[in-house]
Formats: structure tokens, sequence, C-alpha cells
């Protein structure tokens, strides 16, 4: 339990709390976060792998393309 003295310092008064400014020394002032802008780098577009993997996408369309037109030559061979 507080004591009667630190009851009476606890209540809040009607008193004004002045502003003292230094007339001499130093004054500081704290700078609030700000961002930096930095020069933009280039990125590829595109990954290696990524375009490994389109490399290797592309060649196995070009095998499928090959194998029906294969298929399709034989087809005729046996038509004809």
């Amino acid at each position: 339990m507080l004591s009667p003295e630190y009851r009476d310092n606890a209540r809040p008064s009607s008193q004004t709390i002045k502003e003292v400014l230094p007339k001499c020394g130093m004054l500081f002032a704290e700078e609030s976060a700000q961002a930096i802008l930095c020069k933009p780098k280039l990125m590829p577009l595109k990954s290696v792998t990524l375009e490994k993997l389109d490399k290797m996408q592309k060649e196995a369309q070009e095998t499928v393309k090959q194998q029906e037109l294969q298929k399709l030559a034989e087809e005729e061979e046996k038509i004809a």
C-alpha cells in the first residue's frame, strides 16, 4: 500500500511544465528513418535454370514432331 506522501505525488497536478531551451551548447534532434534509393540492378528476365528447362522443353517438342512426321510418312508408304 502507498504511503500518504506517495499518494499525494501520484495525483495529477494542475501545474504546467515549463519548457527550457539551452542558450549555449549543442542541441540534438532525432531524424526519422527514410528510404535510401540506390542504383537499379539489371536482373535477367529468366534464370539460368529456367532457360535450361525451356531448352529441354523445345527439344522434347521437336522430337515429338519428328516422330509424328515419321509415323505419317510410314502410313503414307503403307497406303501407296
